[in-house]
């Protein structure tokens, strides 16, 4: 399946932080929210603001990397949990022990160059074994977020945006990609030539320079390579109204493995060759759209006459009404399962005036498509099926709620 999409993981957004972040908002929920039972599926996450303090939207988790077949071990908190993306990227600032290089033909090291609509993500692809709550899975490919362990190759300043290998810029000590797909490029990165999207570097002490990458060696999603519960996940989180200092909830693996991961009521959205759904708002069909819990915030277009007005100076790239819009929009798979969605965008400058992480009404002006963010898992049980994996809804690809 084409992993175009990728390039839009984040959202237009999605790691900004309180001050200069992105946002949305949900209200009239679709299914029944059930709190699953403890279990070594089921890891806790929570909206907190994550390891700097003022991160809205941001859903945090903990992650224990250890040198593969070896008990040399980290445990690192306030991971992003992000349905937008695949695979596990780690500040290398954030680790304190030393995993296993990649290394591709003749030896040479492997790095990667992942590029967000935020930002980007460079540094060496090395190997970890990784534990989330119970769950275990070994030899994976990562990606060490690093400028310091080979130089940054003009490709990938070519993206036009910064690198993001700091705390500062970053807003969090990694990312957890539990996206829809096993690898986070696919079978473009594993070709030559010119359709090779450049994603994946050979970095010999002459200089990086872009090589293919087999599938089974690009960075992985960690929950399709555990010894069970690996064709998905369910993110929980209670409902919020308005805004709120602090949520937790859970990350639940596996997709009706378990007693407490059944689907339940959730209609299943399939997805395109890209990961996208389509959404329909005020007349205009977005067929690039996508859940994610990655981006801090509801991202659309609104270009009606009485458009909702931009921020500008003190909330830049979020929306400012006069008083909260309700709104709605209507999601459609391509399956032709659909669902109206009522959400309302509120007032950022007055929303940033709180000492809060957790913003139901936070919005802003995206792209081409219709970026539902953290705030639309407020209230939800969200499915992230995976690619090629069965599940009682059908194969993935698809998102369920």
């Amino acid at each position: 399946m084409n992993r175009a999409r990728v390039f839009l993981i984040l959202g237009m957004c999605g790691l900004a932080m309180l001050a200069v972040g992105c946002g949305g908002g949900s209200s009239a929920k679709s299914n029944t929210v059930v709190t699953p039972s403890s279990g070594q599926n089921v890891a806790a996450v929570a909206v907190n603001g994550g390891p700097l303090g003022n991160y809205a939207n941001g859903l945090f988790v903990s992650v224990t990397v250890c040198v593969p077949a070896r008990s040399t071990c980290q445990t690192i908190p306030n991971v992003l949990v992000d349905t937008g993306s695949t695979g596990l990227r780690i500040l290398g600032s954030a680790l304190t022990i030393s995993l296993t290089q990649q290394n591709g033909t003749g030896g040479q090291p492997i790095a990667e160059c992942l590029p967000f609509l935020s930002g980007f993500t460079w540094g060496p692809v090395q190997s970890a074994d990784i534990q989330i709550a119970g769950e275990k899975a070994s030899a994976v490919p990562i990606q060490v977020i690093s400028e310091a362990t080979f130089a940054v190759p003009n490709g990938c300043k070519s993206f036009g945006v910064q690198g993001m290998d700091t705390l500062d810029t970053l807003g969090a000590n990694g990312l957890l990609g539990v996206g829809l797909f096993a690898q986070d490029c696919g079978p473009a990165c594993a070709q030559s030539g010119a359709a090779n999207p450049g994603l994946y570097y050979a970095c010999p002490s002459s200089g990086c320079q872009v090589t293919a990458e087999a599938l089974g060696q690009q960075v992985q999603n960690p929950v399709a390579m555990f010894a069970s519960d690996n064709n998905g996940v369910i993110i929980e989180l209670p409902a919020v109204s308005g805004a709120e200092v602090s949520l937790s909830g859970s990350l639940v693996f596996g997709i009706g493995t378990q007693s407490n991961n059944s689907m339940g009521g959730a209609t299943v959205y399939t997805v395109d060759q890209f990961g996208n759904i389509t959404t329909n708002y005020k007349g205009q069909a977005y067929s690039q759209s996508f859940l994610d819990s990655g981006s801090n915030g509801y991202f659309f277009l609104d270009s009606s006459t009485s458009g909702i007005p931009d921020c500008g100076t003190g909330a830049n790239g979020f929306y400012c009404p006069a008083s909260t819009d309700n709104l709605s929009a209507t999601n459609s798979g391509a399956n032709g399962a659909s669902g109206t969605v009522n959400f309302s965008v509120g007032n950022a400058l007055s929303l940033f005036t709180q000492n809060d992480s957790v913003f139901e009404d936070l919005g802003g002006p995206g792209m081409n498509a219709f970026d539902w963010g953290l705030p639309f898992f407020y209230g939800r049980n969200v499915f992230t099926a995976i690619e090629g994996k069965s599940t009682p809804g059908g194969t993935g690809p698809y998102w369920a709620y």
